[in-house]
């Protein structure tokens, strides 16, 4: 443990990127804030109210391989009451389903030849044993996939995935990506029949949030919730003769510290720190992101017993099926299942600005073209989550491009899913990305040192000077 500090810290952002930073940093002695613009914690893993039912907005699963995650659960005092499922793979492809759960299943998958299977099991395996992920940032997505597991298959099964996943983005996507996809999906899978296992905590990442922040409370952390930030600018403190940063919220209150952390999509960043150099606003706003659709659904009953129905038929008007209720008991749903009908679309996509009924009409639609025994009566709730910058896309030399974490503004850090650069976005990565920054952060000079230090080197420069009239 580090000794308390009088520096004063601020993070931006409540999701779980900015509650690791804000821990870490606390525990480092930090007097810490955390700003949050809706009313509670949790960002992209919040809660909400399906009927009588509360579970996380988004779909969130765990997998035996989340190191970082499962720590900091032991942390808050839950891993011990994980529970762990073995689920089932589907794809629905030409209008049928196939289940895609072990390798025999792959063996029988009558989309694909022999041949087929063969390049498309090999390629999944060589990805797997991938260490040197940058030299695949410079190798379009596309042209790796073809290389390693032929024409058909990238028509047949990876180019409608891709599509689904990232629209016409995928043409200037690397292979980082599916490396990184590939790579986390593969450690879910035990040894043998490579099935699949899932973990989740009852009461979903609501009560996970909920005890992540008594822990935060106990670590003396402020919060300042339900209270959006208009902007993060520098000014000059006459008594301490150094620069400090002033928060101002929506509401025109504004509070000064020594260090402020935003967390916000990089876009977003760019427009809170107005006093951001040309380059570094580029460098945010070049970020290129795709944003989401997120239907909630609670059913009467369950559509199918896969957890993930993958999709390769266009004319469906969502990207997959995830069916939480074959991974959670249906005791927490009250008996009922819980579906998320996922559309992954451009950041400035028109269907972002659809109307909740229009979603609704699409989706259950699609449905209906699916499932042949759905029917509309079985909904008892229908929930609509529109994120506008939710994936960064691992573009071609992504890592070469990314704008550093400490910028320069003196004490201003950004810091959000952007720059997780060898994986993907999942919260077991955003806490690794946390709790390195927070360790980057531990090293930095606090204000008083940072004061102390250019006074030192200014007498340095002075004693180097010469006299008025004298020599050299």
């Amino acid at each position: 443990m580090y000794a308390k500090s009088s520096e004063r810290w601020a993070v931006v952002g409540g999701g779980f990127l900015g509650m690791t930073l804000a821990l870490r940093l606390a525990q480092q002695g930090k007097a810490v804030t955390l700003f949050e613009s809706s009313a509670s914690l949790g960002g992209l893993a919040g809660a909400w109210q399906l009927g009588d039912v509360v579970w996380d907005r988004h779909y969130h699963v765990i997998l035996n391989s989340d190191s970082y995650l499962r720590s900091l659960l032991r942390e808050l005092g839950l891993e011990n009451e994980m529970q762990w499922t073995t689920t089932r793979t589907g794809f629905y492809v030409d209008s049928k389903f196939y289940s895609l759960s072990n390798s025999i299943e792959f063996l029988r998958f009558p989309p694909l030849s022999l041949p087929d299977k063969i390049r498309l099991g090999a390629t999944i395996f060589y990805a797997s044993r991938i260490k040197d992920w940058k030299s695949l940032e410079k190798i379009p997505v596309q042209a790796w996939l073809e290389r390693w597991s032929g024409r058909r298959v990238v028509e047949k099964i990876w180019l409608p995935l891709l599509r689904a996943k990232l629209g016409d983005n995928y043409c200037e996507t690397s292979a980082a990506f599916i490396w990184s996809t590939i790579a986390r999906m593969y450690a879910a899978r035990r040894t043998g029949m490579k099935r699949e296992l899932f973990g989740y905590v009852p009461g979903g990442y609501a009560r996970i949030v909920e005890h992540f922040a008594r822990v935060l409370n106990k670590e003396g952390i402020q919060f300042r919730l339900g209270q959006p930030v208009r902007s993060v600018s520098r000014t000059e403190t006459q008594s301490a003769n150094a620069a400090r940063l002033k928060i101002e919220r929506e509401s025109g209150e504004a509070e000064t510290f020594d260090q402020v952390v935003v967390t916000a999509a990089a876009p977003l960043a760019g427009r809170l720190c107005p006093q951001l150099s040309a380059k570094e606003k580029a460098q945010l706003t070049g970020i290129r992101y795709q944003g989401i659709i997120c239907a909630s659904l609670l059913l009467k009953r369950p559509l199918n017993d896969f957890y993930v129905t993958n999709i390769t038929d266009s004319a469906v008007p969502y990207t997959a099926v995830i069916e939480m209720s074959a991974l959670v008991d249906r005791k927490h749903f009250g008996g009922n299942a819980l579906v998320y009908l996922p559309k992954y679309v451009p950041s400035d996509s028109a269907d972002l600005h659809l109307s909740d009924d229009q979603v609704k009409e699409r989706f259950l639609s699609g449905l209906e073209q699916m499932y042949p025994q759905f029917r509309r009566t079985d909904v008892l709730c229908f929930q609509v989550s529109r994120v506008k910058y939710l994936l960064p896309i691992s573009t071609l030399r992504y890592s070469d491009n990314l704008p550093a974490i400490s910028t320069s503004i003196s004490g201003l850090h950004i810091v959000n899913s952007a720059h997780i650069v060898n994986g993907t976005l999942n919260v077991n990565e955003i806490v690794q990305l946390a709790q390195s920054a927070a360790r980057n952060f531990a090293t930095l000079p606090t204000v008083t040192e940072f004061v102390r230090q250019v006074s030192e080197d200014e007498i340095r420069k002075t004693n180097r000077q010469p006299l008025a009239g004298s020599r050299q």
